[in-house]
C-alpha cells in the first residue's frame, strides 16, 4: 500500500533504538526523509547509516538531549520544516510516589509531556501553512489504564493526552492531524528495565520474569517494534487526514474493556 508520503521530511525523536527507531525505518521505507535525534551519538549513527543503506533516503542526525532547549534547536535546525513530527521520549523510572520529589516530576514533565508540546509549537504552524502535517507521540498503554509504579509516566503522559485533544480539534481543517499511539509491551530494552522489578520481588531473573509477562499477555507474546513503526506509519499517511485526536492501544488485548 503506497501510503502518499514519499518525498516528506519527518523529525523522529528518541529514534536510535527501540519503538523510535521503528517508526524511523517505517517511515523511510515510505520514501520519506528523516531526522533523527537521540542523545547517544554513535547509536543514533549507527542506526542513521542501516536506514541509509536499507532505503536509500536522506537521512540527518542531531544528536542531544531533545528535552533541553538545544536539543530542541539542532532537531529543527537540521529539519527546519517538517512535515511528520514523531514525539517520543523515555519513560520516568518506575518506583513509589513518595519517594518522588519536585525535581524528579520536573524530569517527568520536561520529556514527556513540555518537550513535545515545544515542539508540536514549533513545527505545526508551519505545518498548516503548508496543507499537511501529521504527528504523532508515542505515550503509553499506562494512560489508559494506569500503572501504580510508573506514577511519574502516568502523570505527564496523561497532560501531554489532554493538550493533544484539545489542540487536535483546531489543526485538522489544514489537514494536520494529531494523534497518539499508546504502547503495552513492546520488545524493548525499556521493557526488560521495567521488569527489574518484579524479577526481583518474585525471587526470578529477568528472563524469567519476561516470559511469565509474555505468556500472561491475551496474545501469548510481546509485540514486535516493526509492528509499532507500522502503526506509526499509517497515520502519517496521506490517507489518514480524517482521523484525529486518537489515541491507539496497541498491547495485544492487554486492557480488558471494550472502549
Amino acid at each position: 500500500m503506497d501510503l502518499g508520503i514519499a518525498g516528506r521530511r519527518a523529525i523522529v525523536c528518541a529514534a536510535s533504538k527501540g519503538l523510535g527507531r521503528a517508526c524511523a525505518f517505517a517511515l523511510a521505507r515510505e520514501g520519506v526523509h528523516v531526522t533523527l535525534t537521540a542523545r547517544n551519538a554513535d547509536a543514533l549513527e549507527a542506526t542513521a547509516e542501516e536506514i541509509r543503506k536499507a532505503t536509500g533516503v536522506t537521512v540527518t542526525t542531531a544528536a542531544g538531549d531533545i528535552s533541553t532547549e538545544e536539543g530542541r534547536a539542532a532537531a529543527l535546525a537540521a529539519c527546519p520544516e517538517p512535515d511528520i513530527l514523531i514525539n517520543n521520549a523515555g519513560g520516568p523510572p518506575p518506583g513509589d510516589f513518595h519517594d518522588w520529589d519536585r525535581e524528579d516530576w520536573i524530569r517527568a514533565l520536561d520529556a514527556n509531556m513540555l518537550t513535545p508540546i515545544f515542539l508540536i509549537k514549533a513545527t505545526v504552524d508551519g505545518m498548516m501553512s503548508r496543507g499537511f502535517g501529521r504527528i504523532v507521540n508515542i505515550t503509553s498503554a499506562a494512560v489508559k489504564a494506569p500503572i501504580p509504579i510508573l506514577g511519574l509516566s502516568n502523570g505527564a503522559r496523561t497532560g501531554l493526552t489532554g493538550f493533544v485533544a484539545g489542540l487536535s480539534r483546531q489543526t485538522v481543517k489544514h489537514n494536520v492531524t494529531i494523534n497518539n499511539l499508546l504502547p503495552g509491551p513492546f520488545e524493548t530494552d525499556r521493557l526488560r528495565k521495567t521488569m527489574e522489578g518484579g524479577a526481583k520481588a518474585g525471587g526470578r531473573s529477568i528472563d524469567e520474569e519476561m516470559e511469565l509477562r509474555r505468556k500472561s499477555n491475551p496474545s501469548g507474546r510481546f509485540g514486535d517494534p516493526e509492528e509499532f513503526g507500522a502503526a506509526c506509519a499509517f497515520l502519517c499517511a496521506a490517507s489518514s487526514g480524517f482521523m484525529t485526536g486518537q489515541n491507539i492501544l496497541l498491547d495485544g488485548g492487554a486492557f480488558p474493556g471494550t472502549m
